[in-house]
Parts: C-alpha cells; structure tokens; sequence
C-alpha cells in the first residue's frame, strides 16, 4: 500500500468534521452516531453501554473525566442521589450539589442512570423510612388524581417527587438552564443492592413498599420516567428479592394496572462473566412466571486488579487474591461478562468504574507504592483498583500512581465491545460450552452479520472450528485485527490461548478459573447479504477521535485510542513537543524530521515507544504508524503526546513510523514508511493444543 501526501489533508479534513459533530452534539443527544467509527465521524456512541461514577456530587464534574468516557463510547452514566444530600431539613432541598453534576451530563451528552438512595436521621425509623406506609396522597388513598396533592406525612414519596419534577426533561433545572425538551434525567432506580443488608436493612416487604412508593410518586411527576427495581446482587441464591417482591404485589390491587410498580430491573455481577448471564437469565425467568416482561439493565459489573497500584502489587501468584486479577484479565472479563449477559437478554451493560476513585475504601484512603512494608498497625497499604482509568494526582483516595491518569488494557476492551457490539441491534446469543471453550453466536439482522465471541476456559491452548456463513470474515482481539478466511470446508480455524489462574470464590462445577483467556470476536456477512453484495469486506484503518463539549476547554487530546492497544502516558507540558519556537507558524516553510527511539530487540508485551521530530518552529502534532510481521502499514493514533505503551501479540515482529505536522502546516517528508523502530515480542510458549471442533 503506497501513502502520499494527500493522505495528510483528508485527516485534516476529517477533524473538521469532528469538530461539527461535536458542536451539533450540544444541540441534540438523542441523535447518536453509528457504533462504528466511521471516515465521516470517528465517534462511537453505544447507547448499549454505560460506565458508573463517570461523575457524581462527589466527584468534580471534571471534562477530562467526560472525555475519557466520551472516547470510549460510554452513553450511560450511573451513580447514586443521596436523600440526606438534598433534603438537609425536613421540608427543605438543597439542590446545588446535584444541580451541577446533572447540568454536566447533560452538556457532556451523558444520559443518567440516577439511583435514589439513603436515609436523613430525621425520616429514619429503626431500619426504615418513617411514614413509608402513610398514603401516597393527600385523600389518604395511593390512587394518583390530578390536584391531588402529596400526602406530608409520607417523606419518601414528597422526596422522591420533588427529585422527579426537578431533574425530569423539562423539569425545574430544565426550564432553569433552557435544556432542549429531551434533556434530563428519566431512569431511575430505587436503592442500590437492596438484597444486600449493608445497603438496605428493611427486608424485602418494606422494600417492595418502598418501591411501590417511588414508582407512583415519579410517574405522578413524569409519565415516561423509567422506574427501576433496585439492582440485585443475589449473594444468596435461594433468596429472590424479585421473586418476593412480585409475589407481594400479586395481591395488591394497583398492581397490574401500574406496571406492577417497576419499568426494569437491574442486576449486578463481579468477577465471574457466567455469573453475568446467570443473573440476567434469572431474573427474566422470574419475571417469566409472572408473566411479566421487562428490560434487564447489568448496571454494575466489574473486577479489580492486583498487579497495578493501588492493589497488593508486592503478591505475586501463587500468592492469593481472591476476586482480583491482573490488568490483562479485567480487559478480558469485560468482553466475557458482557457477552454472557447480551446472550440471555440484558438490554444495557455498565462497567463498574471509570476511575479507580476509593474503591471500596473509604474516602481519603491514600498511599505510596510500595511493597507491603506499610502493611503495618492497620494502616493502609492497598485497595480495589476497578478502574478502566488510573487516578490522577490530586485524587481523594489513590493518588500516587507514577502513571496517573492513563489507560489500563480494559479501557481498549471497552472501547472494542462499545465499537462493534453497542449501538446496532442484535438479538440474543446463542451460546455453546464444548470441552473448556465458551462461544456465543449472535445476530444483528440490521446489518446483516453474525458476531461470535469466543474464548478458552481452560488452562490449555486450544483450538476451535467455526463453522462460516461467508467466504471470509473480520477476526477482532485486543490486539488488532485481521481478515480471515475458512478452509475447504467452509470453517474457520481459531487458535485460543488458555485461561490464566485466579482466586474466584464460588465457581460452578467444571469451571478452573473464574475468567476465560483471551476473547476473540469474529464477525461476518450471513449469506444473505453477500447475496446482495459482490464488494470485498474492508478493514477499518484508522479510529478519530474527539473531545465533548467541555472538554474543549481541557488539555488537547487528553485521550488516544488507537487501533492497537495503548496507554498513553501524561507528559510534562514541556515535553509536549521537544523543540523550542524558533519562527512564527507563517513564516515556518521547513518540514519536521521525526525520530523514534530505538527499541529493545526484543520487547515485553507491553513496551514504551517515544518519538519526537526537529523542527525550527513548534510541532503541532503526530501521526504514528505500524505494521506487524512486513505487512500493511496502519495508522496507530494520532496525538501531540510523544509516548504511548503499546500492546502486541505473542511471537510477531512490530516496524514503527512517525509523521508530523509543524504549526506553519509542513508534513515531515518520509512519504514512504520505513521502519524508524523495531522490536520483536517474545514467542508463544509451545503447548500440545486441544482442538475443538463443533
């Protein structure tokens, strides 16, 4: 593939578009990209996926914190709206602190996921709300009537109604800001994991109360609000908060005609992607024998590391750690666990957290690295470290990573599952367990495409038979992809590394670890289509990216996904670009020369590539390149940064090329990629593989 110039103004040209799209975002959410970057757009906006604590009234509403979601494709954000933060006195809300994280979403283009929670002093009684059992309304009935208004002695329900017709589309804040009519909050749930008893200690009767309640009050305050059951942990499996609940309401009157008090359930899992789809199968089957149907958001499910700040680093396997793995496993236990949960029905999936934040420490828990000499006396020495995101200094818990605010390898899983799974529709998986191996197959009719996610539970390589609908198909793992293409017999072979060991507690029978190896993706045109089309399939070559609206005022670029796995450092802003401005931009007529480092003759699997050019005038930015094993040269990422990690796969020869762009506009002139740097990575291990066929 031969490269010119004219390559460089297209980039620039796309950017323009980006621009566009960014400023039209602020005009309308509801109009969502396409879940694939596109030339015209280089936006991903998966309306099936959502990231919690993107922000909250405890966390600043900070753009760079937006960015990072925006770039990986997050639409949803979740986090909780405590009672006692509003209501400070009874009768009196504050809104302030709400006001602003809400006015954020909605200028980031985030919809929300608010869940109601907490209890003042003032309202408690004993492991409940006073008054939860007062009348709803003012004539003493729970029957909503239009000029009826809210009976006071029941304070949930005035709270309740007040957040509803405050940060509604249209509400109060709304009308206040001058918000499009679609703009605001509409989903919300009713307490978190209240089948937990640290969460909720009322039982299961007063919960169904306390949610027949809310579910009246904030259809009273918006009809289209979307009511959830609070999300369910099952910790013990022969206890159906569902299932109680709706045998409750089996009885009630209002019952049936109010949606039996609920719009969609919500369900949480950690560290198991099986578990994902048991619950999500669970809970539609409970629903089932009442006859019910509702949508089944996965609105928590995540997993902590050990190997990386802030978790127990200093513990190398065989060394325990229960319900933590390392960086590479949570990457993979995103895929996993969402496919599970997509094969049995859950309409949406959050991943459980954007930044590490506290974890599940309390606030103001921080540290140094170190290796285990501060586990003394009780004091804190490590934590859970969920993020796709490392915190950056200046954190209120966390706040030493010596690579503060980058990516870890879950980031590029996310941003993989939002590009090709979480805008278009596709229906249930179907989903096969044969010998150690995980495949689940679905169908996305509006594209006319059959996508596998397919991965080895096992301790030992393996191979797996997939039998194609298409002459050749689109293989995607987190290291890049390729197009593939089946044998003689129509099926395509697929190479599976093994699962790694972890300390999951309560695996099923016949499970050895909790988490699969390495998932693959492998997506193809069903025969029907390529009846309609004689073109051949394309690979995407390069991913744009953009910043929402206020994180135009933050740091250029503050995020780089590429088509390759990178976790791009945060550099001084002296390090930005290595020369010092010796011209004015319009009197610049000299090209850069870039120069990469050379590279270790063989590298880790993940290593640091550094470049920078020389200039007389200022550089504006890079373009990088890489081709695997002599083959086509692919864009990497676009950035003004002069060092990323990059990821690559086992056993393959990695070449690396830099173009740049100085302020006056002039392209470094190597027109023609050859390798400026290269590096082999260390060859797979040599395993007897198991093959697999269907």
């Amino acid at each position: 593939m031969q490269h010119t110039h004219r390559y460089r103004f297209v980039m620039i040209a796309l950017l323009l578009v980006g621009l566009s799209l960014t400023l039209r975002a602020q005009e309308s959410i509801a109009a969502v990209a396409p879940a694939v970057p596109t030339a015209s757009t280089g936006v991903i906006r998966a309306d099936r996926m959502g990231i919690t604590h993107i922000s909250s009234a405890e966390i600043p509403a900070d753009a760079n914190r937006y960015a990072n979601a925006y770039a990986l494709g997050a639409v949803w954000t979740r986090y909780p709206v405590y009672w006692p933060r509003i209501e400070t006195q009874a009768g009196q809300y504050t809104w302030g602190d709400y006001d602003r994280v809400v006015t954020a979403d909605v200028e980031n283009g985030m919809n929300t996921n608010a869940v109601l929670l907490g209890i003042p002093d003032f309202h408690r009684e004993k492991s409940s709300i006073a008054g939860l059992y007062e009348p709803i309304f003012a004539d003493g009935t729970d029957i909503p009537k239009a000029d009826v208004p809210f009976n006071p002695k029941n304070p949930w329900a005035n709270f309740v109604y007040q957040t509803v017709m405050r940060y509604k589309p249209g509400g109060a804040l709304a009308q206040q800001s001058g918000w499009r009519a679609d703009a605001g909050i509409r989903v919300w749930e009713v307490w978190n994991e209240p089948d937990l008893v640290q969460f909720w200690q009322g039982g299961v009767e007063k919960y169904a109360r306390l949610l027949k309640v809310a579910y009246l009050a904030a259809h009273s305050a918006d009809p289209q609000a979307i009511v959830m059951f609070g999300g369910l942990v099952y910790a013990d499996e022969n206890n159906n908060w569902l299932a109680m609940a709706l045998a409750l309401y089996t009885s009630d009157p209002l019952a049936a005609q109010n949606n039996y008090f609920f719009d969609a359930v919500a369900v949480h899992s950690y560290a198991y992607p099986w578990r994902s789809g048991w619950l999500v199968l669970y809970a539609r089957e409970t629903m089932d024998a009442y006859k019910i149907r509702r949508p089944i958001w996965l609105n928590e499910m995540g997993v902590a590391v050990w190997d990386d700040y802030p978790g127990p680093t200093w513990l190398v396997p065989p060394a325990k750690h229960p319900n933590k793995v390392n960086s590479q496993q949570q990457a993979w236990y995103i895929i996993q666990s969402a496919a599970e949960a997509w094969a049995q029905g859950a309409d949406k999936v959050f991943y459980h957290q954007l930044y590490d934040d506290c974890g599940d420490e309390a606030p103001g828990t921080d540290f140094m690295p170190n290796n285990g000499e501060l586990c003394v006396a009780g004091q804190a020495c490590f934590g859970s470290a969920f993020g796709l995101y490392r915190n950056p200094p200046g954190s209120v818990c966390y706040s030493h990573h010596p690579q503060p605010g980058t990516m870890r390898p879950s980031a590029q899983a996310y941003r993989l599952l939002a590009t090709l799974f979480g805008n278009s529709a596709f229906g249930n998986g179907q989903v096969e367990e044969v010998n150690g191996i995980t495949a689940i197959h679905f169908d996305r009719p509006v594209t006319q495409e059959r996508l596998h996610v397919i991965w080895n539970r096992s301790f030992q390589p393996a191979q797996y038979y997939l039998t194609g609908q298409s002459e050749s198909a689109t293989l995607y793992t987190l290291t890049g992809q390729q197009i593939i293409a089946p044998d003689k017999k129509g099926r395509y072979l697929v190479a599976l590394p093994p699962a790694v060991p972890d300390d999951y507690v309560g695996l099923r029978k016949g499970d050895v670890s909790g988490i699969g190896g390495p998932p693959v993706i492998i997506i193809e045109k069903t025969r029907d289509a390529l009846l309609q089309q004689n073109t051949p399939l394309m690979i995407a070559s390069l991913y744009l990216d953009y910043a929402p609206p206020l994180a135009a005022a933050a740091a250029p670029l503050p995020t780089d996904l590429p088509i390759q796995a990178a976790i791009l450092l945060t550099p001084p802003a002296a390090a930005l670009d290595v020369t010092r401005v010796a011209v004015a931009p319009e009197d610049d007529h000299t090209p850069p020369i870039t120069v990469i480092t050379p590279l270790a003759e063989v590298s880790e699997q993940t290593f640091l590539v550094q470049w920078h050019a020389e200039d007389n005038g200022e550089i504006d930015h890079y373009l990088m390149w890489v081709r695997m094993n002599g083959g086509e040269w692919l864009p990497w990422i676009e950035t003004r940064r002069t060092e990323a990690y990059f990821t690559g796969q086992l056993g393959s020869r990695y070449d690396f090329a830099a173009w740049a762009v100085d302020k006056g506009g002039n392209w470094s002139e190597n027109v023609t990629l050859l390798p400026q740097a290269t590096t082999l990575m260390p060859p797979d291990p040599v395993f007897g593989m198991a093959t697999v066929e269907p």
